[in-house]
């Protein structure tokens, strides 16, 4: 995101103090959107110049309008006003403006999972909820294998009844990773299969219960009805959205109806090693006020992370503007 931005506003040319001498031409100076040069003091157009390029580069990076409103608003405050000479000066200006808006937007109060299990009278009861395809299932066992590597317990409820071979596959993540699940036929009640792996956890002394639900689109009334009444059953200790990264503005939309329709404690993105953009992190981090608790890295068990909003911007404002594991 920074390194197209700075490239838009020309930073990448030196100033002409800097440039190596050679014999002048005839023909003008290669333009860009800053044609004064570098060493002026910046004015009020150069500043709605940068706001102008600031919204291109965010848009182009699937960052929802209101967000880019509100960095476009912070950033601006942080300009005006103040005596910055275009060039070096007005580069670290500008970064420096970002990175304090960006970490703010993602800085949500954080939810210490591990912390909160600590805390919380047993069974621990996780549920998980999101669309078709988002990568609820995987990020279970991926949560699984990382809450076994912490010392604690699990079993997983494989609620999602709805889904032919949803069961089998959780089944076999369940293997792979070490924990039991309880389940049902398909097409059975989700509450009940919830239920009786959250009195399996009681009478065992399980710790953790991670509730696999149906992937479910905000308009399908039954299957929203269906997460409702998992959640009056067995009155979960915390609900994570799972949103896929690379969904864009569309995950925004998603997660701004899924908080209206049933609510949710915090955000769990997946594939966000493949999302070169990474507007959906600041995206949903602003428009549903919740925390980002972890992100999936990797196809590996192992590649769940629990998010960190500074290694988020560092990702996001890298001067290379590539990927960062």
């Amino acid at each position: 995101m920074w390194a197209r931005l700075k490239e838009r506003l020309g930073f990448s040319q030196p100033p002409p103090s800097e440039a190596a001498p050679e014999t002048p031409k005839p023909t003008a100076p290669t333009a860009t959107p800053f044609t004064e040069g570098f060493g002026h003091a910046l004015k009020e157009k150069d500043v709605e110049r940068v706001l102008d390029e600031l919204e291109i580069t965010l848009l182009e990076s699937d960052v929802a309008v209101e967000v880019i409103e509100h960095v476009k608003k912070r950033v601006r405050t942080s300009l005006e006003g103040k005596k910055i000479r275009w060039g070096g000066e007005a580069e670290e200006a500008i970064e420096h403006a970002l990175r304090e808006t960006v970490l703010k937007i993602l800085s949500r109060p954080p939810l210490d999972l591990e912390a909160r299990i600590r805390e919380s009278p047993k069974p621990f009861i996780l549920l998980f909820i999101g669309v078709n395809g988002s990568g609820k299932t995987t990020t279970l066992a991926k949560l699984a294998h990382w809450l076994t590597a912490q010392g604690h317990t699990v079993v997983l409820a494989a609620s999602d009844t709805f889904r032919a071979g949803a069961i089998e596959q959780l089944e076999v993540h369940a293997e792979r990773v070490g924990v039991r699940v309880i389940r049902q036929e398909t097409g059975a009640d989700p509450a009940a299969v919830a239920f009786d792996a959250v009195q399996h956890a009681r009478k065992r002394h399980v710790e953790v219960v991670l509730v696999d639900t149906a992937g479910r689109q905000h308009t399908n009334e039954n299957l929203i009805e269906e997460a409702k009444k998992i959640r009056r059953v067995v009155n979960p200790t915390l609900t994570f959205y799972v949103g896929d990264a690379l969904s864009g503005n569309d995950l925004v939309e998603q997660a701004r109806l899924f908080e209206k329709e049933l609510g949710f404690d915090g955000v769990v993105l997946t594939k966000l090693d493949a999302d070169a953009k990474g507007g959906a992190a600041l995206s949903v981090a602003y428009v549903v006020k919740k925390p980002i608790v972890f992100v999936g890295m990797g196809q590996g068990y192992g590649d769940l992370r629990p998010f960190d909003p500074q290694w988020m911007v560092d990702r996001l404002l890298s001067p290379s503007g590539g990927n960062h594991s």
